[in-house]
């Protein structure tokens, strides 16, 4: 269950340069919680509570984030769970060091680059055929990271984490106006699996908002793989469920609704699942105004990308700036460090590339494009990382990832830290529950590229065998005077760097205490013709930016959904999530 607080774009309050909403002033907002001992922020209450509970009975940071997002997988089936991956930071408050895991879904080793380009005609598919179908699904990543993580920093065995998460839902949790409004989104998908549609689509519609939800099928796997090991998912019966599903996608004879595409096979296989394993990447580290901040390595483009931005946005003094002048340098610094991302980051991209574009003698090269007096035409080209100053590339193409996925941030009593992003790629995923599991398989493979989008440079992001697709997911700990200040983290595709940015440069540059840095209006430009942007944003900003040459696509309900916890001094917490976006998060310390 979700709480809400309404808010309204029409009383706001200016602090630094930024206008935040006056409801997000609110010393009452319970999407804050201010206290020591440890903290849970997530987008749910059920699933905050569980990580909360594991704290107060001794757990550490790892124990409750494995714990809430085993809980998550129940209540945000939609965004995450045991079908998907995501990717791990970790903060060892003992040694003082940034550890992460990447859990990433990796492709079958079959997997060709032409995966995606339909035979008949040799041109891509379209999303949704790719999508709801066998192709799209990547070796689940999130079971086996959850197992490293316990083994390698919890207290407590993977099995009994998982029981909290079993007892959510046997017992069930009541469905919201976000739940609801999910499932119709994806109820053509839904309607042509009967394992999807018996679960999620009773009488064939929607489940009512105030109606109890429950899964026991999950609940049995998750006590089974409690039992039994995760070998029972990787390499038992579990697994060789999953490769059925994708390999004779369980379509109903008698659908609900209509499918507009055919329903194909994929090809992963029970060697694709048992030759599984997580990596530990060392974090990508950067500086900014004295700050340290460490990011997910590749796969994820999150660390390179909020790095290289940062690093671009240090060549201005953002505190003297004005508000138009703040969000202009803001939206040039991405649109320069997302066409990088584009050439040049991917799976196999070699840490020479990575160092060089967290490199500050690269932003400087990519900074010397930015005319404070006029934006500058989108697409821009992507750096040449070959040469000094500051020449670009040919243009690349403009690239988009779904919008799912889900984001939680847990610290301890011993001043541990996780930062945490998992996924299923789009909401809904394949669309494909696993008969008698209970729980949706990724469409995650459908992140890769589905053909080449750089011109005649090579295309980091194709598929390939046992390839991991590029991510966004940008899980970031920020570091000062060698000590924690702030972590978090945010779902939303591509929008995820943007949003991770945005907040960071609100709390750290505007003057925005946390809760106002995470309600304050969003907006996203990925290097496209026009800035994404929540309505707030376009109204407030949209005059100021339109005058220096910025254009706005059509508005967005909202970008991302972030979760934070700002450390202050004597051991005091900060834990912050959304106020509204995605129904709401949910935030809690063990003292007061």
């Amino acid at each position: 269950m979700r709480f809400t607080l309404a808010l309204t774009t029409t009383a706001t309050l200016t602090l630094g340069f930024i206008a935040v909403p006056a409801a997000a002033q609110a010393h009452t907002d319970p999407h804050t919680a201010t206290g020591y001992g440890g903290a849970v922020s997530t987008v749910d209450a059920t699933a905050t509570a569980v990580g909360l509970d594991v704290l107060r009975r001794g757990g550490n940071a790892v124990d409750a984030a494995v714990a809430t997002a085993a809980a998550l997988g129940v209540t945000e089936p939609f965004s995450a769970g045991i079908g998907g991956g995501g990717f791990f930071v970790y903060y060892d408050a003992k040694r003082g060091t940034v550890s992460t895991i990447d859990g990433r879904e990796s492709g079958p080793a079959t997997m060709t680059e032409n995966i995606f380009v339909d035979p008949a005609d040799g041109l891509p598919y379209d999303f949704q055929e790719a999508r709801v179908s066998g192709l799209s699904v990547g070796t689940p990543g999130t079971l086996a990271t959850w197992e490293a993580a316990a083994n390698k920093w919890g207290t407590r065995s993977l099995g009994s984490l998982l029981q909290p998460a079993a007892k959510v839902a046997d017992k069930g949790f009541p469905v919201d106006a976000t739940f609801r409004q999910q499932v119709a989104d994806n109820a053509a998908a839904f309607g042509q699996f009967d394992a999807t549609r018996e679960l999620y689509l009773p009488g064939d519609a929607p489940p009512a908002v105030g109606t109890t939800q429950r899964n026991p099928d999950l609940a049995d796997t998750y006590r089974l793989i409690a039992k039994r090991g995760t070998g029972v998912f990787y390499k038992g019966q579990v697994g060789a469920d999953i490769v059925r599903t994708v390999q004779h996608p369980p379509v109903s004879a008698d659908p609900a609704g209509t499918w507009a595409y055919p329903i194909r096979p994929g090809g992963l296989t029970r060697s694709d699942l048992a030759n599984y394993q997580v990596r530990f990447p060392a974090p990508t580290k950067s500086g900014y105004r004295g700050l340290t901040v460490y990011g997910m390595a590749t796969p994820s483009s999150g660390g390179t990308t909020v790095g290289e931005a940062l690093n671009i946005l240090e060549k201005t003094d953002l505190k003297k700036a004005t508000t138009t002048q703040a969000l202009h340098q803001y939206a040039e610094s991405t649109a320069l460090s997302f066409a990088d991302r584009n050439r040049y980051v991917g799976a196999y991209t070699s840490p020479g590339v990575v160092k060089k574009l967290l490199s500050d003698r690269w932003a400087t090269q990519r900074a010397c494009q930015i005319d404070p007096a006029h934006a500058l035409t989108k697409p821009v080209p992507p750096g040449d990382i070959t040469a000094a100053g500051c020449t670009p590339a040919p243009v690349g193409g403009k690239v988009e990832e779904g919008q799912s996925t889900t984001n939680l941030t847990v610290t301890d009593r011993w001043g541990n830290i996780v930062e945490y992003t998992l996924t299923i790629e789009q909401t809904g995923g394949s669309g494909m529950v696993v008969p008698g599991r209970g729980f949706l398989l990724n469409n995650e493979l459908t992140d890769f590229n589905f053909a080449g989008t750089q011109g005649t440079a090579p295309d980091p992001n194709l598929p390939g065998p046992n390839k991991r697709p590029r991510s966004s997911m940008s899980p970031t700990i920020v570091i000062k005077d060698g000590k924690p200040f702030l972590a978090l983290g945010s779902p939303g595709g591509a929008t995820i760097i943007t949003t991770v940015l945005q907040i960071l440069i609100n709390r750290i540059d505007l003057g925005m205490t946390l809760p106002q840095a995470m309600a304050a209006p969003r907006g996203s430009q990925r290097n496209s013709a026009g800035i994404q942007a929540e309505p707030a944003f376009h109204q407030l900003y949209g005059p100021g930016l339109t005058a220096l040459g910025h254009t706005f696509g059509p508005d967005v309900a909202e970008l991302g959904a972030a979760t934070a916890i700002e450390f202050t001094r004597h051991g005091g917490l900060i834990a912050t999530a959304e106020p509204v976006r995605r129904g709401g998060g949910s935030a809690a310390v063990l003292k007061r």
